[in-house]
């Protein structure tokens, strides 16, 4: 049945898409990929980012639209970032949350190169890629953190860490649901309290720290996700398998995708067919079971 919805509600829906009305004005006349990324729904992701006030949600926007003009994320393709997921370090999950978002899988301990540039890029890459891949009336993704095998060498050094906070708080507001770093070391838990003093309170509040064999961290996980899907690494019965050859298919059929919504020449980028995935990335040199051992 469907809830009736009260005047009060109805109220602050008109109020919200008069704020929308306000900021596209402010913003003034687009063009190209600027007018595609500021959909409705963006606009309301920025005013909810900043409490629904037109003037710093303006200011935010445009920053962003500044920073995609000359970082281009829409533009990166698998093939300039897949040696950074040789090792599975990143990806997105085969399946969903029981809200149906976007997964997100990050292995840290499966760091495999040390270019600050090149993890960020293969980061907003997998964003990117989650955005495209969300399901219709879903704005939202999960990130599962598994830190298996992490220790301080494969840790990225603190400006990166900012750099990487930075990006995501300013340039993809209201794009995390949740975050569960699952079975973080003490060390990592004494960083993180460095790291929180850069996030915003909002953001903080959706990191959640799950462990292994503890009841309040297996009922947290039971409540976002199916059991049968989430890898046992998680807490779940699912058996986790990166596999890069597939992996860069997917990868390479989605760039496609991405080409026609940014409204791009696909013959700028390679193309699935007509070669595998091994001719554009090579083997990984170690298997992920020994990568993580």
């Amino acid at each position: 049945m469907f809830k009736r919805r009260n005047a009060h509600q109805l109220e602050d829906d008109s109020q919200q898409d008069n704020k929308i009305s306000k900021l596209r004005s402010a913003i003034g006349p687009l063009s190209g990929h600027s007018l595609v990324f500021c959909s409705d729904a963006s606009l309301r992701r920025y005013l909810d980012a900043r409490n629904w006030n037109v003037e710093k949600a303006k200011q935010m926007i445009e920053e962003t639209l500044k920073w995609r003009s000359t970082y281009k994320p829409h533009e990166i393709r698998w093939h300039e970032v897949a040696h950074e997921g040789e090792t599975g370090k990143g990806s997105r999950a085969s399946f969903h949350d029981r809200q149906g978002r976007t997964v997100l899988i990050l292995r840290p301990g499966l760091q495999n190169t040390t270019s600050a540039e090149g993890n960020i890029r293969h980061l907003v890459y997998l964003l990117e890629n989650a955005i495209l891949n969300l399901p219709r009336g879903q704005e939202q993704m999960s990130w599962l953190i598994d830190f298996t095998g992490w220790s301080m060498a494969n840790n990225p050094p603190m400006k990166t860490t900012r750099d990487i906070i930075y990006i995501l708080q300013n340039h993809y507001p209201e794009r995390l649901a949740f975050s569960f770093l699952y079975n973080p070391p003490r060390l990592f838990k004494a960083g993180y309290k460095a790291v929180k003093y850069f996030l915003d309170p909002r953001t903080a509040q959706k990191v959640n720290f799950v462990y292994p064999k503890d009841k309040t961290s297996d009922e947290l996980m039971r409540s976002h996700f199916d059991m049968e899907n989430l890898p046992k690494e998680f807490g779940g019965e699912a058996t986790l398998e990166y596999d890069h050859q597939d992996f860069s298919r997917q990868m390479f059929e989605d760039d496609v995708k991405t080409a026609k919504f940014w409204g791009l020449e696909e013959k700028q980028y390679p193309k699935p067919n007509g070669f595998s995935a091994s001719d554009v990335v090579p083997e990984p040199a170690t298997s992920l079971a020994s990568a993580a051992s």
